[in-house]
């Protein structure tokens, strides 16, 4: 029998591991709502990256898959907003899913699962600017893999597994 029915009220170690649950969305909502703060208040350090990317510069030489390369500035920005844009949506869906968790901490089993449906949003939101945008566009269609100033790959990696460990962690059985 589970320590916890679906209508009663959680025990202890319920209530612990749901706030173990809450912590690590809250973080991932803090990262993502950090990094998009960072990128618009430094907004050139990280755009010199999505340039350097997407302008293909410093990839290998003679590099046969320069034909992609994006070598327009108003392109360069639309691709850093898009970014910027989806990271914020990335931080304030798990900053809201952990808010909703906050509050659902000591409900039963059906209002905490309720709370939580918001983690795999997020993480989808997360994953497509991560692993879609990062490895699929820069990485491989941009060639990023190929330059060892401006590769944000293994970063985007950690980034993604990271969401992605905890997503699966807020949706197991309690």
């Amino acid at each position: 029998m589970s320590e916890l029915s679906t209508h009663s009220m959680p025990t202890r170690s319920v209530r612990l591991n749901r706030l173990s649950k809450t912590v690590m969305v809250a973080s991932l909502g803090v990262f993502g709502l950090l990094v998009a703060l960072n990128n618009i208040t430094d907004y050139g350090s990280n755009y010199a990256f999505v340039r350097h990317v997407l302008s293909m510069d410093t990839t290998f030489p003679g590099n046969s898959l320069r034909w992609r390369a994006i070598s327009v500035p108003l392109l360069w920005h639309i691709f850093y907003v898009l970014i910027i844009g989806a990271e914020f949506a990335t931080g304030a869906l798990f900053s809201f899913a952990a808010w909703k968790m906050a509050k659902a901490i000591n409900m039963d089993s059906l209002a905490f699962k309720a709370a939580h449906t918001l983690v795999p949003v997020a993480t989808a939101v997360g994953f497509l600017i991560w692993f879609f945008g990062f490895s699929v566009v820069g990485g491989e269609w941009f060639a990023m893999w190929q330059s060892h100033s401006w590769n944000g790959q293994e970063a985007a990696f950690r980034f993604f597994m990271t969401m992605l460990g905890v997503c699966i962690f807020t949706q197991q059985k309690e």
